[in-house]
């Protein structure tokens, strides 16, 4: 073979070995450069469709609203602390002798579609949501708004409102005038512009059917880009092996694997006590409609049985006072009932009935509820729900007849707001908030869209005055004494009962850069999940809104890209072997 050919295959296999060397390097950064090209974020869920992502569609729990507020900023916000921050508002203030709410826009917050936000934004959605009731908020005690000018509205009130920024402030999604003005039914309302808000990431997909969200980063957002490129809802039916499998990057889990997750590298959080596992009561029926039977019920039921058995100990027994135990709110002294089956016998035959064979009757008639329940389990786990049983086991004990009917959730929750039922088991969260949950639970607030956890009670003239009291008593050691008095009122009348709070769990992986964190008091009014859009822009430098950040580093500027001394070498080689080849051809 002559030298020429020598030094071309010589040549050949230099020039091969560089190729597979870079094409082995390209495979090796290419996860790498993706990474930073697109920083996703995907959390798993149970359950998956909450409704649209928009304020009237949202299905009305806090799923519901965690979904829709990603998309359209508050006034204010909550940190993890629940002290109260700024948003679309930079200052505020309130004048006690006006009766009136200032609030001092950011002067450079942009809907997603481009449009300015200014002060008559707000005055509109005053307006808008006075006209057609939005359930998260109550504005019976707001006369107007108005816009001073572009970055200032002031809020007249008609009436003394206490937990006006939390409830108004801090709950209330503000509307874009320019597109909402045109709206005559927002419940009917599902194009594009629906969800156009000023929050910091855009909605880009909501499939009803598969009970996925999809949304992306909003660029302009007037406090800095969120370090989260897109963030992701996807359904599953174990939340706990997505985040296992890496489908997903925060998810519920089961109490008793908090251990083996921290092992694998996944930081576990446990959250405090605001939700509660509850039992409604259909009181426009007899017995349900006597205090005293409801009390009866109230002894019959082993809060700690359910505990042990439902939560395997994770958990605790809730106040028949309906505000958590964790609050701030809660009356360390109010009203219980210890487990006394022989002491709701002795109520019940106090009504009429006779014990026949373990069973009361009356007229002949043995005394028989139903009992609807439902998969609303905790933590938005996907397992079979003990309570029916327990309930039906314990009742039974005392000379209650139950029928156990399990339904799909939303249809217990319609069969509840159509009165079509005895008792239900069911359950929600905001009772480690605002003490203005107790009005709401109890209450229908006048003009909005009934909620399946309302019991619409209004038998008691006592506990209406003390609800009336903790709304707009503006002193805080006065409004303390109505709440904790309306705690007693509420755990006597027994408008509902509680079962039990179940300790939730959730993991993240921390590799994907966003640290989660339970909300105090709970996310807006009282949302009980580890999802405050504020952690997703924590990485930040500090901004005029109190929130860290800092606008992302481009990544996609080829020159700056970590293969290209990489391509450097491998051209300067190539020239060299290319050089010496042909100079030995002329040899």
């Amino acid at each position: 073979m002559t030298k020429i050919g020598n030094t071309l295959i010589i040549s050949f296999i230099i020039f091969s070995c560089i190729l597979l060397s870079f094409i082995i390097f390209s495979c090796m950064l290419t996860p790498v450069i993706g990474a930073a090209a697109e920083n996703e974020i995907r959390i798993a869920d149970n359950a998956g469709d909450w409704g649209y992502p928009s304020p009237y569609l949202a299905y009305g729990r806090g799923p519901g609203y965690l979904r829709m507020h990603f998309i359209f900023d508050t006034l204010v916000w909550k940190d993890e602390t629940s002290d109260l921050i700024p948003l679309l508002a930079e200052d505020w203030e309130y004048i006690p002798e006006e009766e009136v709410y200032i609030f001092n826009l950011v002067n450079n917050a942009k809907w997603h579609d481009g449009e300015p936000v200014t002060a008559n934004d707000v005055a509109f959605t005053i307006d808008y949501m006075k006209e057609h009731p939005y359930g998260w908020v109550m504005l019976d005690s707001v006369d107007r708004a108005e816009a001073v000018d572009e970055h200032t509205v002031k809020i007249y009130m008609s009436d003394s409102y206490a937990p006006f920024m939390e409830d108004i402030g801090g709950t209330m999604p503000i509307l874009p005038e320019h597109i909402w003005k045109y709206v005559e039914n927002p419940m009917d309302y599902v194009d594009t512009d629906a969800f156009i808000g000023s929050g910091p990431f855009k909605y880009v997909d909501f499939s009803k059917e598969h009970g996925t969200y999809k949304y992306e980063a909003f660029d302009e957002y007037y406090l800095g880009k969120p370090n989260v490129d897109q963030l992701i809802y996807v359904k599953t039916a174990d939340t706990q092996m997505a985040l296992q499998l890496g489908e997903a990057d925060l998810a519920s889990i089961k109490p008793d694997m908090a251990e083996t997750l921290t092992e694998e590298g996944f930081v576990v959080i446990a959250g405090p006590h605001y939700w509660n596992k509850n039992l409604m009561i259909n009181h426009n029926k007899e017995p349900l409609d006597s205090v005293v039977f409801r009390q009866a019920l109230a002894y019959a039921i082993d809060q700690d049985e359910f505990v042990n058995k439902s939560l395997r100990g994770y958990g605790k027994p809730a106040s028949h006072g309906l505000i958590s135990s964790d609050s701030q709110w809660a009356n360390p002294d109010v009203l219980d009932y210890p487990y006394d089956p022989d002491k709701a016998k002795e109520m019940i035959t106090s009504l009429g009935y006779e014990l026949e064979d373990g069973l009361f009757t009356k007229n002949g008639k043995a005394l028989e509820l139903e009992v609807l329940v439902s998969m609303i389990g905790t933590g938005g786990q996907s397992m079979p729900d003990r309570d029916g049983e327990i309930l039906k086991n314990q009742l039974e004990k005392v000379g209650i007849q139950i029928e156990l009917i399990s339904l799909e959730t939303k249809i217990v929750d319609q069969k509840v707001i159509n009165w079509d039922f005895d008792l239900a088991i069911s359950g929600h969260g905001g009772i480690g908030g605002d003490p203005k949950i107790l009005y709401e639970k109890v209450i229908q607030v006048p003009g909005t869209k009934t909620s399946p956890n309302t019991a619409r009670y209004n038998k008691s003239e006592e506990l209406n005055n003390l609800l009336d009291d903790l709304m707009h008593e503006m002193d805080p050691a006065k409004r303390q004494e109505a709440v904790f008095e309306a705690q007693n009122v509420y755990a006597r009348e027994l408008p509902a009962i509680s079962l039990y709070y179940p300790t939730w769990y959730y993991a993240y992986n921390p590799d994907a850069g966003v640290e989660w964190f339970y909300t105090t008091g709970g996310i807006a009014k009282g949302i009980p999940i580890p999802q405050n859009k504020i952690a997703m822009m924590r990485s930040n430098a500090q901004g005029d809104g109190g929130i860290e950040q800092t606008p992302m580093q481009a990544t996609d500027n080829a020159q700056d890209t970590p293969m290209m001394p990489f391509l450097g070498v491998f051209a300067i080689l190539a020239a060299f072997y290319i050089k010496r080849s042909g100079s030995k051809r002329n040899i």
